[in-house]
């Protein structure tokens, strides 16, 4: 039943909607006729939605999560949502039944149920709506033999400023299909209903090649999608791998392995920061690599090897893999900055990512301002690190984008010359948690290609001088929001580069 009802209206102009709560708290007479009711509360439990259990002592993994996605609804209550102007006894007795605290309580002034709104968001009411966005597709994937394009240099793509489906998913479908690839693997982790990935990985087994698809079946809340996915591919002859125990495959890569005219096998790879989802593409902002780079793509393979028990590489010289090396790495990356500025050099950190938690790494970024390293963070979701405290952080710099789009890439930037924007750049899965540093397969690449650093150079200048969709973090744990004109945010002026960058391109 859709949360909000339509009712009739007099006037055209205006739309009259009321919530299916306030339909049941007024009839609420007519489901127990003959009993006085005294009060009314609505309430939401949430119950733990993780179980534990020992993957070493499991013998079928998708069985044992197939049977925890039954076993969730009956999981314990961790909290409790209601309206701050409630029943106080009604609430009093729920918390005890429920073995729960004041702690466990989150009140509401309004509503709890947010979820609801898109059915108002989704009145067509266009003054209210934004624009529609196309995602524009460059030249050099519209290629018919889109191989002969990536094999000559790297390729950058951010979605949904770029089309998904031209690029990542074309790469994909074109492997299943073409007579001199040799093996797809890749990793799934939220793929979405009706996988276009699924399909192609199905379409390359039959056509005789090796594919290998990692499935992370743990991927919360996608476990259902996942083990029906993973059914259809082992169906299909595919080999389909859960990952290490013990550890989430959390990385976004893919590799295909093709005989080129000459004999040579070469090897493909995409190595990325969203999933690889068709749908959340128009909705998050996500990066990925193609590239051929004989050093990254070997230690691509290398990952696989490890993903499907066959390694044991822990020396990666490139790409940055937790729980393997991507910590040590990043603090080594931190401490290099420290020695740059207490040398007399400019030090500046640049790091983009959903949320910050990890507190070894946020000591060292405490230690890299204390050392005057001057650093921006881009983090849209929660962060631990406490910005500008005298002595401390006075260095950091905290902001969140929160726009039409939402912030998904995990971008990484460390000084190395003078001038602006010379240094290291990574991009990755990766944000920097424990859980993503210690528990989970991730995997961060740097971007060697001198054209890549110059178009996220770009993307990040975008966002510092963004004066609508930008969030300054304040030492008090406040955010304040910079007002400027309505149009003047990340997504609206990347939108805008972007459509000048692909009309340029025509014209010439």
């Amino acid at each position: 039943i859709n949360k909000w009802i339509k009712l009739p209206s007099t006037d055209k102009s205006k739309i009259r909607l009321v919530n299916t709560t306030e339909i049941i708290k007024n009839n609420l007479s007519k489901l127990y006729p003959g009993v006085k009711i005294l009060d009314i509360m609505p309430f939401r439990i949430t119950r733990n939605a993780d179980w534990e259990h020992d993957d070493e002592d499991t013998e079928d993994l998708l069985e044992l999560i197939e049977e925890s996605i039954h076993f969730r609804r009956l999981q314990e209550p961790i909290r409790v949502e209601c309206l701050s102007e409630h029943n106080e006894e009604m609430l009093t007795y729920l918390m005890k039944e429920l073995g729960l605290n004041v702690y466990d309580l989150y009140l509401y002034d309004t509503t709890f149920d947010y979820a609801s709104l898109h059915s108002i968001a989704d009145l067509d009411i266009p003054h209210l709506k934004h624009k529609d966005w196309r995602p524009v597709t460059y030249p050099w994937f519209n290629r018919e033999n889109l191989f002969e394009g990536l094999r000559n240099r790297d390729y950058f793509v951010h979605h949904p400023y770029e089309n998904f489906k031209t690029s990542v998913e074309k790469f994909i479908k074109m492997a299943s299909i073409d007579p001199q690839v040799m093996s797809i693997k890749m990793t799934l982790y939220r793929t979405g209903d009706n996988s276009k990935f699924i399909d192609a990985l199905i379409a390359a087994a039959e056509n005789g090649i090796q594919v290998v698809c990692l499935i992370e079946l743990k991927a919360r809340f996608d476990e259902k999608r996942n083990i029906s996915g993973a059914k259809r591919l082992e169906e299909a002859g595919v080999h389909v791998v859960y990952g290490v125990v013990g550890l989430k495959t959390h990385s976004k890569i893919a590799m295909v392995v093709r005989r080129e005219s000459n004999g040579e096998l070469l090897r493909y790879c995409h190595i990325a920061t969203g999933n690889y989802n068709a749908k959340t593409s128009k909705l998050y902002t996500d990066m990925g690599l193609f590239t051929t780079n004989e050093e990254l793509t070997s230690e691509v393979n290398e990952i696989f090897n490890y993903l499907t028990g066959f390694s044991l590489k822990i020396d990666y010289s490139h790409l940055l893999v937790a729980p393997i090396n991507a910590k040590s790495n990043f603090i080594g990356l931190i401490n290099n900055q420290i020695k740059r500025a207490k040398s007399g050099k400019r030090a500046y950190i640049f790091a983009k990512m959903n949320s910050l938690e990890d507190p070894v790494l946020i000591e060292n970024l405490y230690k890299a301002s204390q050392a005057n390293v001057k650093i921006t963070l881009i983090i849209r979701g929660f962060c631990c690190l406490i910005p500008g405290q005298k002595g401390l952080s006075e260095n950091i710099n905290v902001i969140s984008i929160i726009g039409r789009f939402l912030e998904h890439s995990r971008i990484f930037y460390f000084q190395q010359g003078e001038e602006d924007w010379n240094g290291q750049y990574f991009i990755g899965s990766a944000d920097w948690m424990h859980r993503n540093m210690h528990s989970r397969v991730e995997v961060i690449t740097p971007l060697y290609s001198e054209v890549i650093q110059s178009q996220l150079s770009e993307f990040f200048n975008i966002m510092l001088n963004d004066q609508r969709s930008a969030w300054d973090l304040k030492s008090n744990g406040t955010y304040i929001q910079r007002k400027g004109a309505i149009d003047s945010g990340t997504h609206d002026a990347m939108m805008k580069l972007t459509n000048e960058k692909i009309k340029k391109l025509e014209f010439n």
